[in-house]
């Protein structure tokens, strides 16, 4: 009873530890536990986890095993599938962010598996980090552009008519893509000062969260004002579609941000509640990356509706763009979707 009492005690600190020194990107890997701590760098029993740890690994290995086979499947529909428009290839690769995050789960799993022991050594620690803050930023990067998009579809129809292109769709994700990883370079770099440390929170806090919200609010509450003056049927499939990925991704996203500001002051938080936000936050990291594609298919869909129709048929209903047919759009003709989208506001 006396060490299952320390076992207990010690897991917040073991969660907080392995966040410190590979999650959160520090030089040093983790040390072996103490004695007092109880335990050894092996795997870890059933009698011997915590509540805490086995829910973790729970739902992380539901999220994998989920969230792989799902966003790959929309992933190959989206890319192989559906004519390459604006809208699909915009959630082409917001997909894909999520698909390389659930990729990264497994490393996590084992982690937890031995006993919260980072065993892949400095090399993979930087890189694993590195790729989830690339899917982080990404991922808000192209919510951003997609509400941009809708912004300026429709309030500058005319513009769209000449400018909004899918190669020009290709160069601003690209740009997204090499913007993520200049913005997770540091933790490819050795270990980084309190200072340094702060810094890059607050950069990935005001870009990686505070701008891109106060852009998407700002941009579909221009888009609902223009539809209430127009008269519209409010937003349509597309509409909330990406309203519901942008709803998820925040609330997904910000107990991330959360654990990470109060672990810079470690001292005065105890580790408790910094260990309780990380079985959450890794809850609602792993929900937002994996089962987001679910939102897409029953967004706007009758549930009994779901049962009737075909998983392609779901998927590809997701990426119609109800502002502009994309059945026209392309190339060639990416004109149709301004026209149409001024016919509706006649």
């Amino acid at each position: 009873a006396a060490q299952s009492h320390r076992e207990k005690q010690a897991w917040p600190e073991r969660a907080h530890i392995l966040t410190e020194n590979c999650l959160d990107r520090t030089s040093v890997l983790m040390d072996p536990p103490s004695p007092d701590e109880g335990g050894d760098i092996v795997a870890a029993t059933p009698t011997t986890m915590m509540f805490p740890s086995i829910l973790l690994l729970v739902l992380s290995g539901v999220a994998f095993l989920t969230g792989v086979p799902l966003n790959s499947y929309v992933l190959f529909v989206a890319g192989c599938r559906m004519r390459r428009t604006v809208t699909t290839f915009s959630f082409l690769h917001l997909v894909s962010c999520s698909l390389l995050f659930t990729l990264l789960i497994p490393f996590f799993i084992v982690s937890l598996l031995m006993g919260f022991h980072w065993v892949f050594g400095m090399a993979m620690c930087k890189l694993l980090n590195a790729c989830i803050s690339m899917c982080m930023f990404s991922s808000v990067f192209l919510l951003t552009l997609i509400s941009l998009d809708r912004y300026i579809l429709t309030h500058h129809p005319i513009w769209c008519r000449h400018h909004r292109t899918v190669p020009r769709a290709q160069k601003l994700a690209v740009g997204v893509w090499l913007a993520s990883f200049a913005l997770s370079a540091p933790y490819l770099t050795q270990d980084m000062g309190r200072r340094v440390h702060m810094a890059v929170y607050m950069v990935r806090l005001l870009l990686g969260f505070l701008l891109p919200f106060c852009t998407i609010a700002g941009c579909y509450g221009l888009v609902g004002l223009k539809m209430k003056e127009k008269k519209l049927a409010w937003a349509g499939k597309p509409f909330k579609v990406m309203l519901t990925a942008v709803v998820s991704f925040f609330i997904g996203w910000l107990p991330y941000h959360l654990y990470h500001g109060l672990k810079l002051y470690k001292k005065e938080v105890p580790e408790s509640v910094t260990g309780a936000l990380l079985v959450f936050y890794t809850f609602t990291s792993c929900f937002t990356a994996c089962f987001t594609p679910i939102l897409y298919l029953f967004v706007g869909e009758r549930f009994w509706q779901v049962f009737r129709t075909s998983l392609f048929t779901l998927v590809k209903a997701a990426f119609v763009d109800d502002l502009g047919s994309s059945a026209h759009e392309s190339n060639g003709r990416h004109g149709s979707e301004v026209e149409h989208t001024k016919q509706e506001m006649a």
